[in-house]
């Protein structure tokens, strides 16, 4: 038995509030995932989303500072923080911190930093395999669990789509970290920033092909790694992005078996 609609999340930090956005407008036209793949911000947003959690909800949880909220991350060893606030607040919102108590199937990516490969969680503690997923690299500690250490989905797989293949009728993929070609010059401060994206979508655009629809807004660019002063802006952004693709959204949906 396949599922009906895969969707795949990105990572991309605060960019990655477009993809609760875009989620909200193909709610409107009847869409909804049957089963979810996200690294980072992506897996983030679809623990949120697969729990049941309405999008307004999930915004007002972000906008309200009981998530992201770095008043409680704490300086542990090596000048790193710690990831333990993190840990409490997932506990608050997921009282049973599993997987199975979803209400829609999720697949979750992190970084092993020690083997080298990318791991994809499905079951077992939700609230680890989060932070696994979003710990960055050199900013967080790397998170234990299982007997090795995770870093970041992202650094290996930023759009991971791998667990969805053969799974699902049909996939859509959501990349919030477009890039934008400019002529000016580029401020120092979003070098690195640019740099990265540009690896990440070079590395996976032969996944993006892979997606029955592929959404990527556009303009993305213009927010940080860590615009949370930017939420609104964000979220409204993919919001309208989402529902110009009306057409493309209700050709699929008219092949879903």
């Amino acid at each position: 038995m396949k599922y009906e609609c895969g969707i795949v999340l990105s990572g991309g930090g605060a960019r990655g509030i477009a993809h609760l956005g875009i989620l909200k407008a193909l709610e409107e036209f009847g869409l909804q995932p049957s089963i979810i793949s996200g690294t980072s911000a992506g897996a983030i947003v679809g623990a949120f989303y697969a729990k049941g959690l309405g999008i307004d909800e999930i915004i007002s949880i972000i906008k309200n500072g009981h998530f992201f909220n770095f008043s409680n991350l704490n300086i542990v060893k090596q000048g790193l923080f710690s990831m333990k606030g993190f840990e409490d607040i997932y506990k608050t919102y997921f009282k049973n911190n599993s997987f199975e108590d979803l209400k829609i199937p999720l697949f979750i990516a992190a970084t092993d930093i020690l083997k080298g490969e990318i791991n994809y969680f499905s079951e077992g503690e939700l609230s680890t395999s989060l932070l696994a997923s979003s710990c960055i690299p050199v900013l967080f500690q790397p998170v234990h669990y299982r007997g090795t250490h995770y870093v970041d989905g992202s650094v290996l797989n930023n759009f991971p789509i791998e667990p969805l293949l053969d799974k699902c009728h049909k996939i859509i993929g959501i990349n919030v970290n477009s890039i934008s070609k400019v002529k000016q010059e580029i401020p120092t401060k979003n070098i690195l920033d640019r740099s990265f994206h540009l690896a990440l979508n070079s590395t996976n655009s032969h996944k993006f092909k892979l997606c029955d629809l592929y959404i990527e807004p556009p303009k993305m660019s213009q927010f940080g790694l860590l615009d949370l002063d930017k939420i609104d802006l964000i979220y409204k952004y993919g919001y309208q992005h989402g529902l110009s693709l009306e057409k493309e959204i209700k050709e699929l949906m008219n092949t879903i078996k």
